[in-house]
């Protein structure tokens, strides 16, 4: 059970990794990030793992449109690194200041955002 537990990243989002059976993960995510689009939800996540290596995924809906956020990573010294990005479907734009805000689809070269976590098990 390598994967099987409690992660936490440097912002205090938390991965709850809950099966690691047949190679599949399963389990949950939860931003600690009050600017993420997933803010306030628990979604689930679902992937596949081989050795040090991992992969997960996980879907959701907010204010500002769907999205879905991919995580890759590899074991390394007893944490977590990844590697993740996020594809947004829309974002609220408002056609100028002042003006309200309405939900409009992105263009793909505008749709993705990147970054890198660690994690570390704390359960």
């Amino acid at each position: 059970m390598m994967w099987v537990g409690k992660w936490q990243n440097q912002y205090g989002s938390i991965v709850d990794i809950t099966s690691e059976a047949g190679g599949r993960i399963e389990g949950t995510f939860r931003t600690a990030l009050a600017d993420s689009g997933f803010y306030g939800q628990t979604v689930p996540i679902v992937g596949v793992h081989q050795g040090n290596c991992i992969g997960f995924s996980s879907v959701g809906s907010s204010a500002a449109g769907d999205r879905v956020v991919s995580y890759a990573g590899l074991l390394r010294d007893g944490k977590m690194e990844t590697a993740w990005f996020v594809v947004s479907d829309k974002a609220l734009v408002a056609a100028g200041e002042g003006e309200p805000a309405m939900l409009k689809p992105l263009n793909w070269w505008r749709a993705v955002t990147t970054s890198i976590d660690t994690f570390e098990r704390v359960i």
